[in-house]
């Protein structure tokens, strides 16, 4: 099979998009998961996107990043988009990253009296 010069060129730049996404994928040794917090707040930001949901969350003395799950199964386990606005109060229970002091991976979040497991 000969191959062209641009067919060699989309098959590099595919393998190129395909690295970058893996890495933008994280795994979850960078939190600790000996170190359970539970962090009441208002949700500031979020987002609904791959590879994961996020909410900024305004606790007492300190803001977090809370990294969520994936969209796809925040829907299946109940929690859409919209219960996720900014103004809304919301208790996470998570672990903190090793390395950034503001920055927590949810299992589980309250909002609106339901608590949605994401692990």
């Amino acid at each position: 099979m000969r191959h062209t010069p641009g067919s060699i060129l989309v098959a590099l730049a595919l393998v190129g998009a395909t690295a970058a996404a893996a890495g933008a994928h994280h795994g979850w040794s960078g939190y600790d998961s000996t170190n359970e917090l539970n962090v009441t707040g208002t949700i500031k930001e979020s987002g609904y996107e791959h590879p994961h949901g996020f909410v900024r969350l305004e606790a007492p003395g300190k803001t977090w990043v809370v990294v969520l799950a994936p969209p796809s199964r925040m829907e299946r386990r109940g929690l859409p988009k919209e219960m996720l606005a900014a103004g809304k109060n919301a208790t996470v229970v998570g672990y903190p990253n090793r390395s950034d002091a503001h920055e927590m991976r949810a299992e589980r979040i309250t909002i609106d009296g339901r608590t949605i497991e994401l692990r």
